[in-house]
């Protein structure tokens, strides 16, 4: 039986991506090292307040579970994965992670396939990769949404913790006072500080790994505040006062840019999708119009992978633009 020469290229693109991935979900530093020694650390915890014992019949069923889970998790990519979950506030293990990738993959694969575009390998190996990356897209979405509204209630957050001291709490007392009477995540996150410090961590390293679960320029600038006034002293209280009043006039003006350059925002977002969308409708509904472009290697493949080149440039130059920093 003779191999056909597309099928062949096409398997070498698909080995090609493999290896692609995993070398960049192996690529390490020592940030993310970091960042993976905490995420072990803030898994950990909850097990030891909550008491978690669980029957010996229930720790035998989980016990391939866990040995996948945590084989997965002693590598880099599955460190990474366990703090990106974290910071999402998803209630995941790495190995569930793991298996919603090879679920969309699949999904997407068969949805290409039967649906989309039948009996069109091509299109399904792409739509397989995109399904890859959906469900980091997702969490990432989660993480964004999550730390923007983090974001939003710092004013409030220092309100309370102004308020808690200059009724004569300690600021662990005020931190414990945030993590009962705020809403989330902002509970969330001061509670895991509280019982970090009561575990014995010092409440220095506590902020440090507050920031390393909400990288926020505003929380830099409160956890820088709140150290300084330890070691040298000073009312904490007027301090946070006015940084409460700077991060409410910083929230306020972003609010205002983002209004101003929501158009900006949106013109990127249609040069970025509406070549696509209107290439993938015109292959649904006239196959054999839009099809030479992915048959033809010699001519259509390069149209292709410049036209994805040029519209990836052209997102990049817009979103740079519309970035504004405050």
């Amino acid at each position: 039986m003779e191999i056909s020469p597309t099928i062949i290229v096409i398997a070498a693109a698909a080995v090609a991506v493999v290896i692609l991935i995993v070398g960049v979900i192996s690529v390490r530093s020592e940030k993310d090292m970091i960042e993976q020694r905490l995420a072990s650390f803030e898994q950990s915890t909850p097990v030891f307040l909550e008491l978690d014992i669980k029957p010996e019949d229930d720790l035998e069923k989980e016990t391939l579970k866990d040995r996948i889970d945590k084989s997965l998790a002693q590598r880099p990519f599955g460190r990474k994965w366990r703090q990106a979950l974290s910071r999402a506030d998803l209630k995941i293990t790495v190995a569930e992670f793991m298996a919603l990738h090879v679920i969309t993959v699949i999904g997407m694969f068969l949805l290409s396939w039967f649906v989309l575009w039948p009996q069109q390998l091509v299109m399904g190996v792409v739509a397989g990769f995109v399904g890859f990356f959906i469900p980091r897209i997702i969490v990432a979405r989660m993480t964004a949404n999550r730390l923007i509204k983090f974001e939003n209630q710092l004013p409030d957050t220092l309100s309370l913790w102004v308020n808690a001291l200059r009724s004569g709490y300690s600021v662990l007392q005020s931190m414990e006072a945030i993590s009962r009477d705020a809403p989330d995540p902002t509970a969330t996150e001061f509670r895991r500080v509280v019982q970090e410090v009561q575990l014995g961590i010092d409440m220095e390293d506590a902020f440090e790994h507050l920031l390393q679960r909400m990288d926020s320029e505003d929380l830099d600038l409160i956890v820088t505040a709140v150290n300084i006034q330890r070691e040298v002293g000073g009312n904490l209280a007027e301090i946070l006062e006015v940084i409460g009043h700077t991060i409410r006039e910083r929230i306020k003006l972003k609010g205002e840019i983002r209004v101003l350059t929501a158009q900006g925002r949106i013109t990127g977002y249609l040069i970025s999708f509406l070549p696509i969308g209107l290439a993938l409708f015109l292959n649904a509904i006239n196959p054999t119009y839009v099809g030479l472009l992915f048959e033809n290697r010699t001519c259509g493949w390069p149209m292709l992978a410049m036209g994805l080149v040029l519209i990836g440039i052209g997102s990049a130059i817009i979103q740079k633009i519309v970035d504004i920093k405050i």
